[in-house]
């Protein structure tokens, strides 16, 4: 019943994601549209958690543009006096995950010893236990305490199985 139930958010989470990809303009599916995915599920416990930390969609967006930016400054290109130009949405969602959403998937999979305790819970551990990436800068950039946050997705995963 609990895989069942992880299954069917994984999904609903890898749809939306490809939604986000889609406007985007990205032809993967990456730890990034998860994120954002699992941020509009408010009513959830991740969407809680991700909450709690004040991350929102569209602070997320926000932090996300603004490790754009730093990215393009690192690599010598100043875009500050402009706005950066809005991304054009693809045609159709894309199907294939990018490597930081396998890496995010393979590592909420790992966070957990029985593969029947799966919990929605797990995909957002997975995504916060990136170490190198657009997700950890853009929530470095959004001021989030990645550690703190961690815990408090494993408290709520002891909890609810308590």
């Amino acid at each position: 019943m609990k895989r069942q139930l992880f299954d069917d958010y994984a999904g609903a989470i890898m749809e939306a994601g490809a939604r986000e990809a889609q406007q985007a303009g990205s032809v993967t599916i990456e730890a990034e549209h998860l994120l954002l995915s699992i941020a509009a599920e408010r009513e959830s416990a991740a969407g809680r958690a991700l909450g709690s930390a004040g991350l929102d969609p569209g602070t997320i967006r926000e932090a996300l543009r603004q490790e754009f930016r730093a990215s393009l400054e690192v690599a010598g290109v100043s875009i500050a006096e402009r706005d950066l130009p809005a991304p054009r949405a693809s045609t159709a969602p894309p199907s294939k995950m990018g490597q930081s959403a396998k890496l995010a998937l393979e590592r909420g999979v790992t966070a957990v010893q029985n593969k029947k305790d799966l919990r929605p819970g797990h995909l957002l551990l997975g995504i916060l236990r990136l170490e190198h990436g657009t997700v950890p800068r853009a929530l470095s950039v959004a001021g989030v305490d990645r550690g703190a946050l961690r815990q408090r997705v494993e408290q709520s995963l002891r909890d609810d199985q308590a």
